[in-house]
């Protein structure tokens, strides 16, 4: 990565997020810029706020990403990680929790430089097995859940579904969660969206 400092835009509708994530980020000048956005410099990385996309239309992020070259990092609500699966599906490289630590921000920021430039994967098996999670040893109940999970249900939602109890889905996200090195449910949805889980209601064939 080259030694110039990233060049860094906030896209969100919020003013205290676009300042506060900007203030951050300007206490790291040699390792990231600010800069305006659409009207300035395309940027290296743009910080996509998901709470554009809480009545369901993805168009404006389609449109932002077809705008620009920059890898698109969605900003994600803790209670709302149905909008940080949906920002991954619309094309975004990856995601970050609003409440993460100024050094971790800046990290994010680096890391989606860094990344590889197919982004999120392509969620193909390893070692030749097809099935979803066989990587990492998922069960295929603990896969169902984490699809549902993906799709943005409740807890209360995947237990009425998959007809199992309260407590038993509880069981079944903790476990899946220790498999995946997610402990929220942010992280658990960003990482069945970069494994390839469906999440559009649709089942993997």
């Amino acid at each position: 990565m080259s030694s110039d400092p990233l060049l860094v835009a906030v896209v969100s509708p919020q003013a205290v997020v676009r300042h506060g994530l900007a203030d951050l980020l300007a206490r790291h000048p040699g390792r990231v810029v600010v800069v305006p956005f659409p009207d300035g410099v395309d940027p290296d990385v743009v910080l996509y706020d998901v709470v554009d996309l809480a009545d369901g239309d993805s168009s404006e992020l389609r449109e932002l990403l077809g705008s620009t070259n920059a890898k698109v990092l969605a900003m994600s609500r803790d209670l709302r990680p149905d909008l940080a699966a949906r920002a991954l599906a619309a094309g975004a490289d990856g995601f970050f929790s609003i409440g993460v630590s100024e050094a971790e921000l800046v990290e994010a920021v680096e890391a989606a430089v860094r990344a590889d430039p197919a982004g999120r994967g392509d969620g193909s098996p390893q070692d030749g097995d097809p099935r979803l999670g066989a990587e990492v040893g998922l069960t295929a109940r603990e896969v169902e859940v984490l699809t549902l999970i993906a799709q943005g249900r409740t807890n209360r939602d995947i237990a009425e579904e998959l007809y199992l109890s309260p407590n038993s889905i509880k069981t079944y996200v903790r476990t899946a969660y220790r498999k995946i090195g997610a402990t929220s449910r942010s992280q658990a949805v960003g990482w069945a969206i970069r494994n390839g889980f469906p999440v559009d209601g649709r089942r993997n064939p």
